[in-house]
């Protein structure tokens, strides 16, 4: 047998194992990462002033292969703001290879304190805009009121809920000035989406 063409098959058989071990390393990363920024920018919308600062725990993150090229990544972090202690959270989030996007983007808090992140219903996020549930309420607002004046929303006061229709409802709180010269009077919204789409399909308010 020849010695040197015995170690040079050796050591192409490592290189290439090497080279796919280091490959899927990366995919797996890119996996995490981009599933942890969908999160983090999913919490800053959801929970406004209160997730100012959004930290993930790494040695929490695990990542499960899926058909279709996809990758499930699941992990820990926590998020505060700028008057509030740290609140631990769980998340979930689908990440394509091909295509380099997310989907499927779920967290909840532990402990269930807030309304809407029970562990009997967790809703998609992926697409949920509460800005869009903002404008549309707002919308509202203006043909109920033609001569408005201001219309401030509170992100403090968000709640998710199921709503029938496997759609997804989002309540708040907010002040309206009905016109110039007048007092802010409290109202409440609530937005239906469509959850796989995030379209806005009804709005309600009172005030």
């Amino acid at each position: 047998m020849n010695t040197s063409f015995h170690f040079a098959g050796v050591a192409l058989v490592l290189c290439a194992a090497f080279a796919a071990e280091a490959a899927q390393t990366d995919a797996e990363k890119a996996a995490g990462d981009a599933c942890e920024s969908s999160v983090a920018d999913t919490v800053r919308r959801m929970r406004g002033r209160d997730a100012l600062e959004v930290q993930f725990v790494g040695a929490q993150r695990a990542l499960s292969p899926l058909p279709d090229d996809e990758v499930g990544v699941k992990g820990e972090g926590r998020y505060r703001g700028s008057a509030s202690g740290p609140v631990a959270f769980t998340y979930s989030c689908t990440f394509n290879a091909k295509s380099r996007s997310t989907t499927g983007v779920v967290f909840s808090d532990k402990g269930g304190a807030r309304a809407g992140s029970g562990d009997t219903w967790q809703p998609d996020l992926t697409n949920l805009s509460p800005e869009a549930c903002e404008a549309a309420t707002a919308a509202a607002l203006k043909r109920k009121h033609p001569r408005v004046d201001r219309i401030a929303f509170d992100p403090n006061s968000r709640k998710l809920k199921a709503a029938p229709n496997a759609h997804t409802s989002l309540e708040g709180q907010g002040g309206v000035v009905r016109a110039p010269g007048m007092n802010s009077v409290p109202f409440t919204y609530q937005c239906e989406f469509e959850a796989r789409s995030g379209k806005v399909v009804d709005v309600k308010t009172s005030d």
